[in-house]
């Protein structure tokens, strides 16, 4: 069995949870903090996630080993789809653009060029709300 096919359910959100907190958490903090019905269930799927080597018991908690969320950035204590700083990178392009070369609206040149700016920044801002979505971070 894939290793990533453990990261699933209520084992992805425990994961989530420790890769945001981004300290070593007992059982009772996970239950605590997701609103599990017992202990027994937050370490059975800690469990899970040491046999898949994605977590380590440190001193009675557990740490993360591995983090392997793709395509996110950890800002602060939020993981960002790495697409949010494409979208905020092409839609500042796209600000300078109209703000600084409109003199240049009539050239079709420019128009070209911004519609193409306009379509990137779209195509960006939906893989972010996409990435966002699926991993619900």
């Amino acid at each position: 069995m894939e290793k990533t096919k453990v990261l699933r359910g209520t084992t992805l959100e425990i994961y989530r949870f420790m890769v945001k907190s981004g300290k070593p958490v007992g059982v009772r903090e996970i239950q605590r903090a997701l609103n599990l019905s017992s202990a027994s269930v937050a370490t059975y799927h800690l469990s899970k996630l040491e046999e898949a080597g994605f977590i380590k018991r440190e001193q009675g908690n557990y740490a993360l080993n591995k983090i392997i969320l793709k395509d996110n950035v950890r800002f602060g204590h939020m993981l960002v789809p790495r697409f949010f700083f494409y979208v905020l990178f092409t839609a500042l392009i796209l600000i300078i653009e109209l703000v600084f070369f409109n003199e240049l609206a009539s050239n079709r040149g420019f128009f070209i060029y911004t519609i193409a700016t306009s379509i990137i920044v779209l195509i960006f801002a939906y893989e972010t709300i996409k990435k966002w979505l699926e991993n619900s971070i």
